[in-house]
């Protein structure tokens, strides 16, 4: 049994990760300040005997003890990282010191939850884990995406300077129960549009592409990593199936059984056109791939967002 921090708990991955953690038998200390956070996420493990909750934000410093840290706090839905972008900066910065120091005093292994986000509008494709990104510095996805990048930056530095045991996964696009219908991400969007029979907004032409990895396939290549004793990575962790939004609708006018229609609106600025990752490092490495695929990941979804909308 481990005292394990998990930092965001209550988001919508974190909680996914609080509970896979529990089943395994450790002990959970869950941080999150709930600015996105939400306590329904976490609300059926109040009271378990592994399971504590911490109402902090890591902005600010934190004191306690554990054996490994999850670092999943910060906002990751563009809505949400741009309402406050300096929050967000420092969440990413400020925040990330924090948590280091923490493990650092601790001498606990820490797992930093960073993005494909860090690749930008990708020049390569698909985007490999040495690749150093094309990220526009001052666009307004900047707060999140350099954030980011400065977090690896700095967990790495800790590793070299410390001898900290750090562990960096970079997340591409994640679905599934509990992500927040209004959160402003496709999916999201596209089911409670279908649901409520609004027209479904793609963004330009809808030949943009993405590719979606259920959250059950992420949070085991997430602890796959944590519990491996070699490798610090960074390691992608996404599902290399591609999707184009117009391919995406089709599937979820499928799933909900909706007659909404598509609308097309402006490409926002530094949307990236395409985003897929090379996960051989993760195969080869980790003996990782995601399992579920997106038809299957979508009933689940789609039934998670009907009781949720009351639809």
């Amino acid at each position: 049994m481990s005292a394990i921090l998990v930092t965001g708990g209550a988001g919508f991955l974190g909680s996914h990760l609080c509970d896979r953690l529990i089943e395994r038998g450790d002990d959970v200390i869950c941080v999150d300040n709930f600015f996105t956070g939400r306590k329904q996420n976490i609300q059926h493990l109040i009271g378990h005997p592994q399971f504590e909750l911490v109402r902090h934000d890591i902005v600010h410093p934190l004191y306690l003890e554990c054996d490994q840290i999850y670092n999943l706090a910060c906002p990751a839905s563009p809505v949400a990282y741009q309402y406050n972008a300096i929050k967000t900066i420092k969440t990413s910065t400020v925040g990330m010191v924090n948590v280091l120091g923490l493990a650092k005093r601790c001498r606990a292994r820490i797992l930093h939850a960073s993005t494909s986000e860090v690749y930008g509008d990708p020049e390569v494709h698909p985007q490999t884990e040495d690749y150093w990104g094309h990220v526009n510095p001052l666009g307004p996805r900047s707060c999140y995406d350099e954030g980011k990048r400065v977090a690896e930056s700095l967990c790495m530095n800790y590793h070299l300077a410390h001898d900290l045991e750090v562990r960096l996964i970079r997340i591409f696009n994640t679905y599934g129960p509990r992500m927040d219908p209004n959160d402003g991400r496709v999916i999201s969007n596209f089911i409670t549009q279908a649901l409520r029979g609004e027209p479904l907004t793609i963004y330009g032409d809808g030949s943009q592409t993405r590719s979606f990895c259920y959250v059950d396939d992420l949070i085991a290549g997430m602890m796959k990593l944590m519990d491996n004793d070699e490798h610090t990575g960074p390691f992608n962790i996404g599902n290399p199936v591609e999707n184009s939004m117009l391919e995406l609708a089709e599937k979820v006018l499928a799933e909900t059984q909706s007659k909404s229609e598509l609308k097309n609106l402006e490409l926002p600025a530094d949307d990236p056109k395409q985003r897929c990752p090379n996960i051989e490092k993760a195969r080869t490495l980790l003996g990782w791939e995601p399992k579920v695929p997106l038809e299957t990941g979508l009933k689940s979804t789609v039934a998670y967002y009907r009781e949720q909308l009351g639809v």
